[in-house]
């Protein structure tokens, strides 16, 4: 499995305090069967994005996993915020926060609030050629309460990831019924573990892997937790993506062709 939300670098952000607990969580992560993770430290106005020092983090990890025998493939990225800065930054150097210097790029979604305008603001960074990819949307209150705003951002070709721990229901209950609500309808194209620790957090997939796999089918776990992340982390576009339910209930055979399917080449 491909895990492309990761808080393993240690001591940039919340996430990793320490060398030992990266090298405790690598080791939990290759033992659920996880093979590659994006390391997404935070870039915020809190928390100060450098691709140097995350760089030089990874290959510091890299080498601690090989001495350790620990058999993990690492990538890089960050958990993009969007703050003003972020996003003028962005726009001007797109790779550099961007999963492995690819198109794709992780966008962190508050638990409570909304921006005002978040839905031009991301088409914008896709207009820009950034693929946005949208974490943890069931966790956040105003999207539970008013999911059609996610709907409207989708129609768009906004990508989802959800949070592992929130299908299992240890992210709360409005959390887990929202996320099964996405997965049902088919708008949901990435698990992520969004690991910070070992324990409250941690870098556990399988679960939820297979608790898909139950309710969903092995092809829609497969494609979430393999597929389409190995195509993230190789800057490869995504395969086939199955239809949506409830998007476009409207649409008809002579409508634009959807951004999402376009990017899909289908």
């Amino acid at each position: 499995m491909v895990d492309i939300h990761h808080h393993l670098l240690p001591a940039l952000d919340d996430g990793s305090p320490d060398l030992a607990t990266s090298l405790a969580m690598a080791r939990m992560a290759a033992a659920d069967g996880i093979t590659h993770v994006v390391c997404t430290p935070h870039a915020s106005s809190h928390w100060t994005f450098d691709p140097a020092i995350t760089a030089a983090r990874v290959n510091d990890l890299r080498v601690a996993l090989a001495a350790e025998c620990i058999p993990l493939i690492l990538g890089s990225g960050c958990d993009f915020h969007l703050s003003y800065d972020n996003i003028e930054d962005a726009h001007a150097n797109p790779t550099r926060y961007s999963i492995n210097a690819g198109r794709y790029l992780l966008v962190e979604l508050p638990d409570v609030i909304l921006a005002p305008g978040m839905g031009e603001t991301l088409y914008n960074l896709g207009a820009a050629g950034m693929v946005p990819i949208l974490t943890h949307p069931e966790r956040n209150i105003t999207l539970q309460r008013t999911p059609e705003r996610l709907a409207n951002w989708l129609r768009n070709g906004l990508l989802v990831q959800i949070t592992t721990s929130s299908i299992l229901g240890e992210m709360g209950k409005e959390a887990e019924r929202m996320a099964h609500r996405l997965l049902a309808n088919r708008w949901v194209n990435f698990l992520a573990t969004d690991a910070h620790n070992l324990t409250s957090r941690p870098p556990v997939m399988s679960r939820a892997h297979d608790l898909v796999a139950k309710k969903y089918g092995a092809e829609y776990a497969h494609l979430l937790c393999i597929s389409n992340p190995a195509a993230v982390f190789n800057n490869q576009p995504l395969p086939a993506q199955p239809e949506p339910l409830n998007l476009f209930p409207d649409e008809d055979d002579d409508a634009p062709q959807p951004w999402w399917k376009r990017l899909l080449g289908r």
